[in-house]
């Protein structure tokens, strides 16, 4: 690798660092059951906040609002995914013209995939 390479790898191993530190500020909130339930998550997948409406709490139908709770834990979880992918996107993004197999540069087209146990045996022949 050239310093050239090197320099641009930790230039972007910073990025990385603070694309992460941002990422771990950020507060998903969803709501389920027309904001009878709402959480918030942080980027860092840790529940900040948890608001059940108390209309909706039945003794007799506890079954619902699990489901109302998981529904708007699933939905924010799956924000949080979207802010780790479209931020590490666009950090590994700064890849390309590095030359790297598999990470985004010019370099070939990432690992070569799995092989099964019959792929392997036919290959071996």
């Amino acid at each position: 690798m050239n310093q050239d390479m090197l320099k641009q790898l930790a230039q972007m191993q910073e990025r990385m660092l603070k694309a992460q530190e941002e990422i771990e500020n950020r507060v998903a909130e969803a709501t389920a059951g027309g904001g009878a339930v709402k959480v918030e998550i942080t980027g860092g997948y840790r529940v900040k906040s948890l608001h059940i409406d108390p209309d909706v709490v039945d003794p007799d139908d506890m079954g619902m609002l699990e489901d109302l709770v998981i529904a708007a834990m699933n939905e924010a979880i799956a924000q949080v995914q979207a802010f780790h992918s479209d931020s590490m996107g666009s950090v590994a993004g700064g890849l390309e013209g590095l030359g790297i197999p598999g990470l985004g540069g010019d370099g070939g087209g990432g690992a070569p995939p799995a092989m099964n146990r019959a792929a392997r045996r036919a290959q071996k022949r």
